[in-house]
């Protein structure tokens, strides 16, 4: 039911959803962070795994930069919106398969085929299901290889309980705010989808016992989260620009910054001798 009702949002949403990381100076932050780290962390070259990746944002980057890559997303309109851009673009050869799957189950590619693996953007939080959460992120650790990274983000809960008080008031009388609050979980029942948002603590807690070492965890958006208006008139000025993002950058992987950012990013080495 919630694949279902994950699936039927975002084939309504692939233009939309395509735009949003470019659409302007605040959401390009989230895309500007993401990158950051996965030029830090990403091996100089390899077969990445860009796994619920949409309509295709990340694996074309990856592509122009000459990664050799693999997309993998639920929705069948995102993987032929792709692969249109892909040939509009000419990376076609850089992409060695669109593929219809979701991340909960991964068993059309064996163990360690991957030299890093991404799920950026939410995925993983719309996998509303504890267990199935759980199988997912085993799955995006088994694909990888010995030593490859891995790159998850997340939705938030802290900073979307700050959008309640700050735009939705009245939302504060209804039941799922306190399932939300609660338990993290969104059914869908009106505007987004279903989804589970995050604590930090939660999703670094996800990632114990599976083989992997926690790098770093980041807050995308970090101390910017929600304050969209404002960052977009500062983007106007270069020299305050240019100072707001060194400081976004010396402040995203504060602890605290990351449980109030809008989407939050961990990054992980697989290491099969690892017992964390």
């Amino acid at each position: 039911m919630t694949e279902t009702l994950v699936k039927e949002y975002y084939t309504g949403q692939v233009r939309k959803e395509w735009r949003r990381l470019v659409r302007d100076a605040y959401h390009r932050l989230e895309f500007m962070t993401t990158l950051h780290f996965l030029e830090k962390y990403l091996p100089p070259q390899g077969l990445i795994l860009d796994a619920g990746g949409g309509p295709g944002r990340y694996t074309l980057e990856l592509a122009r930069r000459g990664y050799q890559v693999v997309l993998l997303d639920m929705t069948p309109a995102n993987l032929e919106f792709a692969r249109r851009q892909l040939k509009r673009t000419k990376l076609s050869a850089r992409v060695s398969s669109l593929v219809e799957g979701s991340i909960v189950d991964l068993s059309q590619f064996t163990d360690g085929t991957f030299d890093a693996v991404i799920c950026l953007g939410g995925p993983l939080s719309h996998v509303l299901d504890a267990g199935k959460r759980d199988r997912a992120i085993s799955e995006l650790i088994r694909v990888a290889k010995s030593g490859a990274p891995v790159f998850v983000s997340v939705i938030g809960l802290l900073s979307l309980l700050i959008v309640e008080l700050t735009m939705f008031q009245g939302e504060l009388e209804m039941p799922h705010f306190t399932q939300i609050r609660d338990t993290g979980d969104y059914e869908g029942t009106r505007g987004f989808t279903a989804c589970h948002f995050f604590l930090p603590e939660e999703l670094q807690n996800s990632f114990h016992g599976k083989g992997v070492i926690t790098l770093e965890m980041a807050g995308l958006e970090g101390i910017s989260s929600h304050h969209r208006k404002q960052l977009n008139l500062l983007a106007k000025n270069e020299p305050r620009w240019k100072t707001w993002l060194e400081t976004h950058f010396l402040t995203c992987t504060h602890p605290s910054v990351v449980g109030i950012s809008e989407h939050m990013l961990i990054v992980c080495r697989k290491d099969d001798a690892s017992s964390e």
